[in-house]
């Protein structure tokens, strides 16, 4: 009995699919998942690519930015690195940058559009003939993730109308790759997205829209 037991065949197939099955199976979700997550990634440089352009446009997050330049010789071109480099985040719900004030203001139209001013994460629907912001393009953007840096260019001169002419960067911080399917299998999570960022020149700077 016990002989031909251990030579029975019976159910091999299905113990072979199983395994099959399960290999094949974590394959099709894993190509699922790494799709999602190369989508992820457009999203991401989309919307720091949409946050330069509105900070090109748009009054600058550091308050302090227009009395940055020099000033001592009126119409002389203000030189790279004549003055520190401005780098506004927010941290804990409140917005800071390294020097000078914060216009939150700015920094919500950088992040939500020309929606109302908040100090939230919540990412409004847009009205009519509104531009969409950053989390427009990646919903899972937080305020927290957003940098905003403005730097000495090399354009502009001293004592011009509305402040020197800055280099805007816009870069992302703490944001990881969501995985659905591998999470679970896997324990697939928490891989940090790599740093991405944009870089524009400022514009006209205005305040408002």
């Amino acid at each position: 009995m016990l002989a031909l037991f251990a030579k029975s065949e019976d159910g091999a197939a299905l113990v072979e699919m199983t395994i099959v099955s399960s290999l094949l199976f974590t394959l099709v979700l894993g190509f699922v998942d790494f799709g999602n997550a190369f989508y992820q990634w457009n999203a991401a440089t989309k919307a720091v690519q949409v946050g330069a352009r509105l900070a090109a446009i748009s009054e600058p997050v550091a308050a302090g930015l227009a009395s940055a330049a020099p000033t001592s010789v009126p119409g002389a071109p203000v030189q790279p690195g004549a003055y520190a480099a401005f780098v506004c985040q927010v941290t804990a719900g409140t917005g800071a940058c390294s020097s000078g004030g914060f216009t939150a203001a700015a920094f919500s139209r950088i992040f939500r559009g020309d929606t109302a001013v908040t100090n939230d994460n919540a990412c409004p629907v847009l009205a009519a003939n509104q531009r969409p912001g950053m989390c427009h393009f990646f919903p899972r953007l937080t305020r927290e993730n957003v940098v905003v840096t403005y730097s000495a260019s090399g354009l502009g001169f001293q004592t011009r109308l509305g402040g020197p002419v800055p280099t805007i960067t816009v870069s992302l911080r703490n944001v990881t790759f969501q995985f659905f399917f591998l999470q679970g299998l896997m324990n697939f999570a928490n891989i940090t997205m790599p740093s991405m960022l944009s870089t524009v020149t400022g514009e006209d700077m205005k305040n408002g829209p």
